[in-house]
């Protein structure tokens, strides 16, 4: 079984060593590197929110749905609750309640082209990465 790299962006790796079509460009080597740490460390945070068991390793689709919505994915008129829903039904193991940070990565790769549809694919996925690095779940609306 072969583990995935995580941190790969825009491409399939398999044990640490990518398989590109093409040269990375620099936006793809810069996702690569320090933001998705940032990404991936926002993603934990709002995959554990509201649930003291959870690893923090998978998410469930009413976080994924939290988070799109308080990152600025979901905007309510590129990217509404239903796309944010089809998605996640739609990279998620068949089964599954679910998803892994890959499937996460694979989400967002689906929702930027939607988001910024004036980007190229790699432009609009560094920006919706942008908009969800550093982030946390807030509390707003709970009483």
């Amino acid at each position: 079984l072969a583990l995935l790299d995580t941190r790969c962006v825009g491409h399939e790796c398999v044990a640490s060593s990518c398989r590109w079509s093409s040269a990375p460009s620099l936006t793809t080597y810069f996702l690569h590197s320090s933001k998705m740490a940032g990404v991936e460390d926002a993603f934990h945070k709002f995959a554990v929110y509201g649930n003291t068991a959870a690893s923090g390793n998978d998410m469930t689709g009413k976080n994924f749905s939290k988070m799109c919505k308080e990152c600025g994915v979901m905007d309510g008129k590129a990217v509404t609750s239903t796309d944010v829903d089809i998605v996640f039904n739609k990279v998620k193991a068949k089964g599954a309640r679910t998803i892994t940070f890959a499937e996460f990565q694979e989400a967002m790769k689906e929702l930027c082209t939607k988001r910024f549809k004036n980007k190229s694919p790699e432009e609009a996925l560094q920006a919706v990465y942008g908009l969800v690095e550093g982030k946390e779940p807030g509390s707003t609306g709970t009483t």
